[in-house]
């Protein structure tokens, strides 16, 4: 059985968190899906889209998907709702995809003992273009804080 052996963590940039509502998430996923599909030709793409309101499994999260050049066959990818590198991650629907991303990652760590400590933001991969990513709003320390805090609330 494949073991990931991190998360790294993503935005969408595009659409923003203030574009997302505009589709309802089933057209989101089915669009998104056909976008890895057919035009970048990918057989997969994140394990999980997070919103505001949902948490999406894109790919199953017991095979590899594809996130990050470097790390597809290692890692969890999130993909959160918003462009980051704009949007505030600390106030308004950006908290919410925040806390919702924070919980995903403290279940998907738990679940199989992944220390928070060895999650990744995608900028981080060396092979990546995506230098911007998941953007300057997004602090790894605070969310690793975080995500460590969920893993002991959730017991």
């Amino acid at each position: 059985m494949w073991k990931p052996s991190f998360v790294v963590l993503h935005n969408t940039a595009n659409p923003t968190i203030a574009e997302w509502h505009g589709a309802s998430g089933a057209d989101r996923m089915k669009n998104l899906a056909s976008y890895y599909r057919d035009h970048l030709g990918w057989h997969a793409g994140p394990h999980l889209f997070v919103a505001d309101d949902l948490i999406w499994v894109f790919t199953p999260l017991t095979v590899p998907g594809i996130n990050t050049p470097s790390w597809n066959d290692v890692s969890w990818g999130v993909e959160m709702v918003g462009n980051y590198q704009i949007e505030s991650f600390t106030a308004g629907k950006g908290v919410k995809v925040r806390d919702n991303a924070v919980y995903a990652v403290a279940v998907l760590s738990k679940r199989i003992g992944l220390d928070s400590h060895s999650m990744k933001l995608h900028h981080e991969d060396p092979k990546t273009t995506h230098k911007g990513c998941p953007g300057v709003n997004v602090h790894k320390a605070d969310f690793i804080a975080r995500v460590h805090a969920q893993i002991l609330a959730l017991g």
